[in-house]
């Protein structure tokens, strides 16, 4: 399970094998270190305790600190599963042979297949409710598997070489899918179209939390297969950017968070923003809930259904053995609608 502090003056303690979250003098919640997953703190002004940090350490459970609209700014794991050295020389070593290009179009491939199929079965109920709806989502569909079949016929050569045909086919698609998005919401949002950084409108905010939560989780799974979270291959390498974790989060967004939170506002779902536009704290704890909820369901995967946490864990560690040479090829996830 997770423990989320969201709650500011809070404070995180150890006791007898528990977390414990105070405030003042009044108990908030305290959870077993056995059945500890992880600590999410989403809010300034939160303590923690060294003994907390030390136990939290020993037990291997990270803790991850994202701000209010969802972004991850830090985390802090054992030293012990940052020290591997084989895996991450093979995937530094990657980025200059063909594994490297291979893995580049996988995730672009992965994204694509997944955003095609979430427009597909949100189409699928709008066939008989609205038909006028649903014969003018057809040419996106459409237009989003030529996209798929231009990314599955791009050689894996030199990354550099393949990169920006990658990210244009990419770019096209993303445009194409948000354009699918917009045609199929059941409720007047007056939404602008997607926007990432800033966006102050409910659903793109809504996105960019989700998203955020997702991110961490993501980089938990990478850091336990003992790969490095900042070096990429489809994503480009700058100062601070953790590459490999938008690389692989692109087979996770509309699995785990779009069908999430785009059921949700088709449910008609109330997305509340505070006066400086920010989720408030209702909508973020709902979407959190919804999020964590998804990522236990459970996916057919590898002959056998398991959860999505599972998947993504799995995910990491094939991508781990693939850049050792320990596989053959690396498959994106493709979620079963």
């Amino acid at each position: 399970m997770e423990l989320i502090v969201h709650e500011r003056g809070t404070f995180i303690q150890k006791h007898q094998g528990r977390l414990r979250v105070m405030r003042e003098k009044e108990r908030l919640a305290e959870v077993p270190l056995l059945i500890l997953d992880q600590v999410i703190i989403e809010s300034y002004g939160v303590g923690i305790s060294s003994d907390a940090v030390r136990a939290c350490a020993e037990h291997g459970i990270p803790i991850h600190f994202l701000s209010s609209t969802g972004t991850a700014y830090a985390s802090l794991y054992s030293a012990g599963l940052t020290g591997t050295v084989q895996t991450r020389r093979a995937q530094l070593q990657a980025f200059e042979n063909a594994r490297g290009a291979w893995l580049a179009r996988a995730f672009v491939c992965g994204k694509l297949e997944n955003q095609h199929n979430l427009l597909r079965m949100m189409a699928k109920y709008r066939k008989t409710a609205d038909p006028a709806c649903f014969e003018r989502v057809q040419p996106i569909i459409a237009e989003m598997r030529d996209h798929i079949i231009e990314a599955e016929r791009v050689l894996p050569e030199q990354l550099e070489h393949i990169r920006p045909t990658l990210l244009s086919i990419e770019g096209r698609g993303a445009a194409r899918y948000w354009l699918g998005v917009r045609e199929l919401l059941l409720c007047d949002l007056d939404w602008p179209g997607r926007e990432t950084q800033g966006a102050r409108d409910p659903l793109n905010s809504a996105l960019n939390y989700g998203y955020g939560i997702l991110y961490s989780q993501i980089e938990r799974c990478l850091v336990l297969a003992g790969l490095d979270p900042y070096g990429g291959f489809m994503h480009t390498d700058r100062p601070g950017k953790p590459s490999l974790v938008l690389d692989l989060i692109e087979e996770f967004r509309q699995t785990v968070v779009d069908r999430t939170i785009l059921g949700l506002v088709n449910r008609k779902m109330t997305i509340e923003q505070d006066e400086t536009g920010r989720l408030s704290e209702h909508t973020r704890e709902m979407i959190r809930e919804r999020l964590f909820k998804r990522l236990e369901a459970s996916e057919p995967y590898e002959a056998k259904r398991v959860s999505l946490r599972v998947i993504m864990q799995s995910q990491a560690r094939h991508l781990a053995t693939f850049v050792r040479g320990d596989r053959e090829t690396y498959t994106p996830f493709i979620a079963a609608w």
